[in-house]
């Protein structure tokens, strides 16, 4: 197994560049190069190829090989990454970003969705299902990695090295992970599809949604992050509200939450390599959660009395701290499970149908993040935080109820 692992372990930290990249160092390299606030944001419209990841899956599904298809996307994500340490990110006398740089940033995130598309095909196609827990802990906590290491230990490099040196690094690195995705002798070694699949002709979303168990999966992973995603969004903002200071602030929801996040991930997959059951697993896991937001609720209730402040060294402080590092720890364990639930679901699949299965499936789960995120603001203006985070609280307990409802295709499989 560890010889499958290692070559997906590091592949998916290489996925997850492009997020910390974008998410984290490209804004301050924007900004410190003059751009508005405004266009800074302007600049998320890139991130559209994401939203589009279904309209190529099925061609990784049956156009050639998911290991080909992972290292000419990791290659060109090279090639582009070169491209962009010969562009300047902000000309002199230029109020926005350049259009060549725009153009090049939209290609760097298209190749990023189709590499994304093909690794996660090739795990599919690759774990058996004693791995799928041990296999999705590397995808979330190398992924993460990734990220932080784009996102901030590129940008603690930034006073050292130029915006031409940073992708220089980035391309170098892309055109490793292309050799290792080609050369590794573990990803070499996929099943081959049985000749009596349906032809990539008559493939549509009909096919998709009669996979056993597809329905209910896909209104779980919907759910499954509501009202985490509605209080992690907001209750950083909470503390800043109350008096800590952005310095600090940055670390506990930056490096502390994330650290978290990660040890809960891990956690996940160790407990789901000593073969327990995966949804039994989840409904635990849950609980714990709706507990943690129940008391970060019950805080947020006194909070919003007069006079009440988390003061320097406080119980109270430290118990904001703890309950958001909690709330990062039991997110990773949750998702570890998930994303588990998820590939156990597209393995369900005919071969021809896996990568836009699971790109479906990966699709809604991003989109029930970005519902609560998005609305989360709106939300507590016109509610009000304590009624706010009630209904949070609802909505976490919606996903305990519905996986009494899961199909006897998952919930009789267990990762033995």
């Amino acid at each position: 197994m560890r010889r499958k692992l290692l070559p997906l372990a590091g592949l998916y930290l290489v996925q997850g560049l492009p997020y910390g990249l974008q998410s984290g160092l490209l804004p301050m390299l924007l900004r410190a190069g003059g751009l508005s606030l405004t266009r800074v944001g302007l600049a998320k419209v890139l991130y559209a190829p994401w939203l589009f990841k279904l309209v190529w899956a099925p061609l990784v599904d049956t156009r050639g090989s998911p290991r080909a298809w992972l290292t000419l996307s990791t290659a060109a994500l090279g090639l582009v990454c070169g491209l962009l340490a010969a562009l300047p990110p902000v000309e002199a006398g230029q109020a926005g970003l350049p259009v060549t740089v725009a153009g090049l940033l939209l290609l760097l995130n298209l190749g990023a969705a189709v590499q994304d598309v093909a690794l996660d095909t090739l795990a599919v196609q690759l774990l058996e299902p004693a791995e799928l827990g041990p296999g999705n802990t590397v995808q979330v906590v190398a992924y993460k990695l990734g990220a932080v290491v784009a996102g901030g230990g590129l940008l603690a490099l930034v006073p050292a090295l130029s915006w031409s040196l940073l992708f220089l690094l980035l391309a170098a690195t892309y055109w490793l992970a292309a050799v290792l995705a080609w050369a590794a002798p573990a990803l070499q070694q996929l099943p081959k599809p049985p000749p009596s699949e349906p032809s990539p002709h008559t493939l549509h979303l009909g096919d998709l949604l009669a996979v056993s168990g597809t329905l209910w999966t896909a209104g779980f992973v919907i759910t499954y992050k509501l009202g985490e995603q509605g209080a992690g969004s907001l209750f950083p903002l909470v503390l800043l509200d109350q008096g800590f200071s952005t310095p600090e602030l940055g670390l506990w929801n930056g490096v502390g939450t994330v650290a978290c996040s990660i040890a809960g991930s891990s956690l996940g997959g160790a407990l789901l390599a000593k073969h327990w059951q995966l949804l039994p697993l989840l409904r635990s896991v849950l609980r714990f959660r709706l507990g943690g937001l129940a008391c970060q609720t019950t805080l947020l209730f006194y909070l919003d009395t007069p006079g009440a402040r988390l003061g320097p060294g406080t119980v109270l402080r430290g118990a904001a701290l703890l309950s958001l590092c909690l709330q990062h720890f039991l997110g990773g364990l949750v998702t570890t499970a998930t994303f588990t639930l998820m590939m156990r679901c597209s393995q369900l699949a005919p071969s021809a149908l896996q990568a836009t299965h699971y790109s479906l499936l990966a699709t809604l789960e991003l989109l029930g993040k970005l519902m609560l995120s998005a609305l989360a603001g709106a939300l507590a203006d016109s509610l009000g935080l304590p009624l706010c985070f009630s209904f949070f609280l609802a909505l976490s307990a919606t996903p305990i109820m519905y996986l009494g409802l899961a199909p006897n295709t998952l919930a009789s499989s267990t990762l033995a």
